[in-house]
């Protein structure tokens, strides 16, 4: 199997919150974090398996980048918190409080 990973660069130095560069945070946290999480767990359970993964140097560079990597911080805690306020709207919904709880596990 072989994985290609790209993303355009986004970086706003100028600029405090710019839309483009959720797009770099919503990867790392919809997808490369969790295939980490996936590539752990077949390690763990002794699966031998194979896979190629190619960053592309933008996407290797955003990574890098201290300001992008800060401004991810921040957005993650905004999503811990905003968890946080989903935890305490649907407390005692058989649904969606667990719903919520999942989501902010996944966060933290």
């Amino acid at each position: 199997m072989v994985l290609h990973a790209h993303l355009p660069y986004i970086r706003y130095p100028e600029n405090e919150y710019h839309l483009e560069e959720n797009w770099l945070y919503e990867a790392i946290t919809e997808t490369y974090i969790p295939l980490l999480g996936v590539f752990g767990g077949l390690l763990n359970d002794g699966v031998d398996f194979r896979i190629t993964l190619s960053l592309t140097p933008t996407l290797i560079e955003m990574f890098n980048d201290g300001l992008l990597m800060r401004r991810y911080q921040r957005h993650l805690n905004n999503l811990i918190e905003l968890s946080e306020k989903e935890i305490f709207r649907t407390k005692g919904h058989l649904t969606l409080e667990p719903l919520a709880r999942m989501y902010h596990r996944k966060f933290s």
